[in-house]
């Protein structure tokens, strides 16, 4: 049986994800080299390879899909490149190279959910054992970190639907894996208890082997005051129906977090709110869809604007380059008919 393995660190952005990979890293994991670099949104690391980073933003636009995309149907946009042989070959071969350096490595971006399938296949490509870890993160917490930290156009409520729509298709993505859920929180508490259980779980050799000195190493990374953003549903005001369903998710996944949670009844009871959402989601494109059309009719229309404006304008450029001596062969009459037209394109 191959030694070799690989974890991914997946879940909402903010939730832990980065504390996760930067402690498997510490205790011996292998992060492909080069990392995303600390910045004050995360002054202890992101844990993520830059290569998984450029790739993924890579394929995200080539799908029309965001980061956080709430829409239903992004999975299957992102899930059409999965297929794709090229961009197949491309990560096999870049695992292939991560191994040279170590056989247990840990990936972690936020932007992964979306294309696990590809991971998974190229994986098993590289003879390779793949498990998951979900972070979970009360979703009012997540939506208040990622105001405070990260762009501003988007609402609570597009936050809260989104991380609905990523968790809740996370879980179908990994169902059936090695797997494990593990709460900011608890980390944050103990990080021995369930970064050891994973160890187990997943034989990782690196975590089952610690030395007392990567141990300590570990307790000096994690600092819980990097959960710097507590808030409830008083300040996050999203619509009823989305809250309760926002909330029911997080209840389900929170309970999937502890000994034994992982079962079949968790797996209904997600089925059912993943189709729940979708129809929500389609009841509100249903609602918006004036409001579609009329922003693709005022985008049609700024488009037919500016490119009257560029002919104009060109045709003023084209007259300025007739010669004088050329124009003053023109009779006044056909120059101010000339006049006229270019006044009336203005």
């Amino acid at each position: 049986m191959s030694s070799r393995r690989v974890v991914f660190v997946v879940g909402s952005g903010r939730s832990g994800t980065s504390t996760m990979s930067g402690t498997l890293q510490t205790l011996g994991l292998h992060v492909p080299q080069p990392e995303v670099a600390a910045d004050a949104t995360n002054p202890k690391g992101f844990g993520e390879p830059q290569w998984v980073v450029d790739l993924h933003t890579e394929l995200l636009a080539r799908s029309n899909v965001q980061v956080s995309d709430a829409r239903p149907r992004a999975w299957l946009d992102a899930g059409r490149l999965g297929g794709d042989h090229a961009t197949r070959e491309r990560v096999t071969a870049w695992l292939e190279a991560q191994f040279a350096e170590s056989d247990e490595l840990v990936i972690k971006d936020p932007r992964a959910s979306w294309f696990l399938g590809l991971w998974r296949a190229c994986a098993d490509r590289c003879d390779a054992t793949s498990s998951y870890v979900t972070m979970l993160r009360p979703v009012t917490e997540v939506v208040g970190s990622k105001k405070t930290y990260y762009d501003q156009r988007q609402g609570d409520v597009t936050r809260t639907a989104a991380w609905v729509n990523m968790m809740l298709h996370t879980e179908r993505a990994t169902r059936g894996e090695q797997r494990r859920f593990v709460r900011y929180a608890d980390l944050l508490a103990d990080w021995t208890q369930p970064v050891f259980a994973i160890g187990e779980a997943f034989d990782l050799s690196a975590v089952k082997t610690a030395m007392a000195n990567d141990i300590a190493q570990v307790h000096k990374f994690i600092d819980p005051s990097l959960r710097r953003v507590t808030m409830t549903w008083d300040d996050v005001p999203v619509p009823p129906l989305l809250r309760d369903l926002a909330q029911e998710t997080w209840e389900v996944l929170d309970r999937m977090a502890e000994e034994g949670g992982d079962t079949v009844k968790a797996h209904a009871a997600c089925d059912l709110l993943r189709v729940t959402y979708g129809e929500m989601y389609a009841d509100a494109e249903a609602f918006a869809h004036s409001t579609t059309l009329a922003q693709r009719r005022t985008a049609a229309a700024d488009a037919r604007r500016k490119a009257e404006e560029e002919h104009a304008s060109g045709a003023r450029r084209a007259a300025e380059l007739v010669p004088h001596s050329v124009r003053a062969m023109v009779p006044e009459g056909a120059r101010r008919s000339l006049r006229k037209a270019l006044h009336r394109e203005r």
